[in-house]
């Protein structure tokens, strides 16, 4: 049994994320989804808009994750120790250092292929895509409001 790991913060789950699970699910049996923490995706990423317990609910609903976990504040390279994944994914635009993944994983004695995922071309494959939209579209009714007189 191949156990494959992605991880991520999914605020706005959208069509980048679900291309970026269903090309992790591709590449073993089984895979599991680290959500990050509130505190992870603040230090990392950004405020987050949805609570850490609403996005971890929504990966589990997901068909294709056999399993979601909450990440862990501080050591990210402990829920890996408890997880022992074969494969790592990584997203095309994860951050993450590949050499600095593999280095920690063998100071701690794991062996885990480390993969990194295309990307989705698509005008709403990522979160700050969708915000943009969003408010070139509030700002474009406001305009128009003004206009109309409303």
């Amino acid at each position: 049994m191949v156990r494959v790991m992605a991880s991520g913060v999914f605020d706005i789950l959208h069509p980048g994320h679900l291309h970026f699970l269903e090309e992790a699910r591709k590449l073993g049996d089984e895979l599991v989804v680290v959500v990050a923490t509130d505190n992870t995706a603040r230090q990392r990423k950004h405020e987050p808009m949805t609570p850490q317990d609403m996005r971890l609910k929504m990966i589990s609903s997901l068909r294709i994750v056999d399993r979601a976990v909450l990440g862990r504040d501080g050591d990210m390279f402990a829920v890996v120790e408890e997880l022992k994944p074969d494969i790592i994914a990584l997203g095309f635009d994860q951050s993450h250092s590949e050499d600095r993944i593999k280095a920690e994983l063998e100071k701690r004695g794991l062996d885990a292929k480390i993969v990194r995922l295309p990307e989705l071309e698509h005008d709403l494959s990522g979160s700050r895509k969708i915000m943009q939209k969003v408010i070139e579209w509030y700002l474009a009714e406001e305009r128009l409001k003004k206009v109309e007189g409303r």
